[in-house]
């Protein structure tokens, strides 16, 4: 059962809603009711489903808020506006993150969650059912894979990737499926000058420029996040992404 708190009208919300509400508010992002209940359902089904799926080692409503939620939504930092129609795929999304908050959020913008493990795919699909979430597409494929149907190559507005893997390879996952003129956005940590400086070249081999990195403190904790944000200017040469693994194994230099 959900720990409470009280507000300044007197009434009673959630630990995981009170740190959602003042912490968007430092960003200038105000949550309707409606959208705290629907962080709140996927809350619930993150939790009851852990142990199953594994899909998280964090479980308290505040830090989940936190480390998963605000996290997710330093997205908007750049993904400002969105529109309808817009496109975005979130490559190894897990939990769906950091896709379903940006779909909470903005929900004009039409989501893919691409998540190659079968067990999290359904966790993805009945979270999706549950929370009644219209344009929001569940994928179970290697994002090498994707990169390569015509369904999905070069289609989408924006791709962003939340993930440990060198900024040259989530690129060559990102890139190919963002059409020309779009962005690929890489979340990583404080340290992503190093990797941006060996990732130029692959960048843009892959038909995409670095712009620039945007610095993010997390509400709370104070965390240091980094937002590299990349423009495709030109198409994804045929041969990208390569086949399944290979990216990992023999990232481009």
């Amino acid at each position: 059962m959900a720990s409470t708190r009280a507000n300044k009208q007197g009434g009673f919300m959630s630990v995981l809603a009170a740190t959602l509400l003042a912490g968007c508010r430092e960003w200038g992002i105000e949550l309707t009711g409606a959208q705290l209940k629907l962080f709140e359902i996927h809350y619930r089904m993150l939790v009851a489903a852990n142990k199953r799926f594994n899909l998280t080692g964090i479980v308290t409503e505040k830090e989940v808020a936190i480390k998963h939620y605000l996290d997710a939504l330093t997205c908007l930092k750049t993904i400002k506006n969105g529109r309808e129609g817009m496109r975005l795929m979130d490559i190894g999304t897990g939990a769906g993150l950091p896709g379903i908050p940006i779909k909470i959020c903005r929900p004009e913008i039409n989501i893919t969650l691409v998540e190659a493990q079968q067990k999290k795919a359904l966790f993805l699909e009945r979270t999706r059912d549950a929370m009644a979430l219209d344009g929001l597409e569940i994928v179970c494929n290697r994002a090498e894979d994707i990169g390569r149907q015509q369904d999905y190559r070069e289609k989408y507005d924006w791709a962003v990737a939340r993930a440990v893997s060198d900024l040259k390879i989530i690129a060559e996952y990102g890139l190919p499926v963002v059409r020309t003129g779009g962005h690929f956005l890489a979340m990583k940590g404080p340290q992503a000058e190093t990797e941006i400086k060996t990732a130029v070249r692959a960048v843009n081999l892959l038909g995409g420029t670095i712009k620039k990195s945007i610095s993010v403190k997390l509400p709370f904790t104070g965390e240091a996040r980094s937002l590299v944000l990349i423009k495709k200017v030109g198409p994804t040469p045929e041969k990208y992404p390569r086949r399944a693994g290979i990216p990992q194994k023999r990232p481009l230099e």
